[in-house]
């Protein structure tokens, strides 16, 4: 498949989901219907990479067959309807782990997001950072010592290492520390330290040529918010508005994706991120 085609020519795609082979909140199968009723062309199928280290939200390395299997048997029974795309969201995990490691090439994708998830803890144990707010603070005080500096440094390190070390075609919510960052320290996103972060991300993405997603999972508010949660919910695009006006600017190309984990969210967010990229 040629991704920078496809999201260059129609808006009627997803590239980034979640089923019952990670942390999605349903079979394979309804997201292919969700994406068929909302008149969605082309959908990719993204389960959180095996990894070789302990994680409840990444698919098991024998479940893989089974995920190729069934991904099989849905592309061939909606031919004609709807192209599927068999790929993974592959973590970063430095040289440890990555989308060019030789594991990757073994696995038949059609394409390869990578993100950050995990980084390391001053004293080397990796941890999941991409959680809730809430969990976020939680591991802010139990593993990284409060030093909220340390983990953005490392998180935006990681990424321009990840981008060096290539074996991927899109890179996925690739600020998205900014939105748990703020909510332990309001208004980090505007400090100068961290926008100078920002900055050399998107410098060596423009430069690699990379395709950048414009995540739109955070549009909405979470699953299970009360009608107060929901009212005061801020929306939030990874990346944010000016971002993607400099990488529009830039002509780097942007994969418009919802991240979904719930059939019913597969649109979520999409037409606001749109009409954000049509104001370039």
């Amino acid at each position: 498949m040629n991704i920078r085609e496809i999201v260059n020519s129609t808006r009627d795609y997803n590239l980034h989901s979640h089923t019952q082979f990670c942390d999605g909140r349903a079979e394979m199968v309804r997201f292919v219907e969700a994406a068929i009723e909302a008149g969605i062309r082309h959908l990719g199928f993204t389960p959180h990479s095996p990894i070789p280290i302990a994680s409840p939200c990444n698919m098991k390395s024998e479940a893989v067959g089974e995920y190729i299997s069934e991904f099989s048997r849905l592309k061939e029974k909606h031919a004609g309807t709807i192209n599927l795309y068999l790929s993974m969201e592959i973590d970063y995990l430095g040289k440890l782990w990555g989308a060019s490691h030789e594991y990757f090439k073994s696995i038949p994708l059609d394409y390869r997001l990578s993100s950050i998830h995990f980084i390391p803890t001053q004293d080397g144990e990796l941890i999941d950072v991409d959680g809730s707010p809430d969990g976020f603070i939680k591991k802010m005080h139990k593993y990284f010592h409060d030093d909220i500096h340390y983990v953005v440094d490392t998180f935006y390190q990681h990424t321009l290492d990840m981008i060096e070390a290539g074996g991927f075609d899109i890179i996925g919510h690739f600020d998205k520390i900014g939105f748990n960052a703020s909510r332990y320290q309001p208004g980090i996103e505007e400090e100068a330290w961290y926008k100078k972060h920002l900055d050399n991300v998107i410098d060596a993405l423009i430069a690699s040529g990379t395709i950048v997603e414009v995540n739109t999972k955070a549009w909405e508010p979470p699953v299970g918010s009360s009608e107060k949660e929901a009212r005061e919910y801020v929306p939030r695009l990874f990346p944010s508005a000016p971002t993607i006006h400099r990488l529009r600017d830039a002509g780097v190309t942007l994969a418009v994706n919802s991240d979904v984990h719930y059939p019913e969210r597969i649109s979520f967010g999409r037409k606001a991120a749109f009409e954000i990229i049509d104001e370039v």
